[in-house]
């Protein structure tokens, strides 16, 4: 792990609801981000995943395990340190209108970090710098003066990474960053996010539903089910070889554009039955054993872990037969 920019450990995120109720939103979790890697965190919604990605910003307190940021966990810095790790760490949000100020011109929003971390000399530097960002996000300068509302949601979302990208960080954590989108504009934020990387060396983890778009930005799949990882592998062996039956029924469920190999899908799509176990006080076990054709009675009494069954490849669960 000596290339990781972010390492997250046994991860907990608990929510005391009151009257004895506990929701683990996220439940023991680990995963690794490489320098200049995109790994893709995937799952239904209320999964837990969006909760994860804002504990590890710092959003949220975590309940137990570590975040470590280059090395070192982010619950004990102080002072510069801190500031420099949310210079350093940015998020986008899933809502761009939610998360900027509708009060404030565009100028304002993006130039708001330059002015909190003091990244511009002067006045014109600091224009000149807003207008450099609003180019590498495809807008154009005289958008700089408009006001939030006066945007399509595609172009929003544009301002929102300008925002982000304005303090020069090196790890940005993307929840849901195109489902609010067109899906004619999706792509094109994604393409954006893709050269962005490239041009200057970001490392992503990138959140999502879409298990499409997740394969065609990402290095590496994680799967979450009900605050657990219950996958994780490079993304061309998650999609050629998927082990776990969770992600097996994800795989198949994703529509192809062509109507005669649909057809000849539709007998072989994985339909899940059975009810969805609540994160509220879950049982003990495997929490996808009520929707799982393969469920067996070990399967409803021990918790599987993350166990590696190949190079690369980590899946939890009891079915599978553990590798290297």
């Amino acid at each position: 792990m000596s290339d990781a920019v972010l390492e997250v450990r046994n991860l907990k995120k608990y929510f005391d609801l009151g009257h004895g109720q506990l929701l683990k939103a996220v439940d023991d979790i680990s995963f690794s981000i490489d320098a200049g890697e995109t790994l893709g965190l995937v799952g239904e919604s209320g999964c837990g995943k969006t909760t994860c990605g804002r504990t590890v910003i710092g959003m949220y307190q975590k309940t137990g395990g570590e975040v470590l940021y280059s090395g070192r966990e982010i619950s004990n810095l102080r002072g510069r340190d801190l500031k420099s790790f949310h210079k350093d760490a940015q998020m986008i949000f899933q809502d761009p209108y939610a998360s900027l100020n509708p009060r404030m011109t565009v100028s304002e929003i993006i130039g708001e970090g330059i002015d909190i971390h003091h990244l511009a000399p002067n006045r014109k530097a600091r224009e000149e710098r807003i207008y450099e960002l609003l180019s590498l996000v495809e807008l154009n300068p005289e958008h700089a003066g408009r006001f939030i509302h006066e945007f399509s949601g595609g172009q929003r979302q544009r301002i929102g990474i300008a925002r982000a990208l304005a303090v020069s960080p090196k790890l940005l954590i993307l929840d849901e960053p195109i489902s609010a989108l067109d899906v004619s504009i999706q792509a094109q934020v994604v393409n954006m996010l893709v050269r962005l990387q490239r041009e200057m060396g970001l490392t992503y983890l990138f959140i999502a539903h879409d298990l499409a778009m997740v394969k065609y930005i990402s290095k590496r799949v994680a799967v979450m089910y009900l605050g657990r990882l219950v996958e994780l592998t490079r993304a061309e062996e998650l999609y050629a070889h998927p082990l776990h039956p969770y992600t097996q029924a994800l795989l198949s469920a994703i529509p192809i554009p062509d109507p005669e190999v649909e057809r000849e899908r539709e007998h072989k799509r994985i339909r899940l039955e059975g009810e969805t176990v609540s994160p509220i006080n879950p049982p003990e076990g495997c929490l996808f054993a009520g929707r799982c054709p393969y469920a067996t009675a070990q399967c409803r009494q021990e918790t599987p872990q993350l166990k590696s069954v190949r190079e690369n490849h980590f899946v939890a669960c009891h079915k599978v037969p553990g590798g290297e």
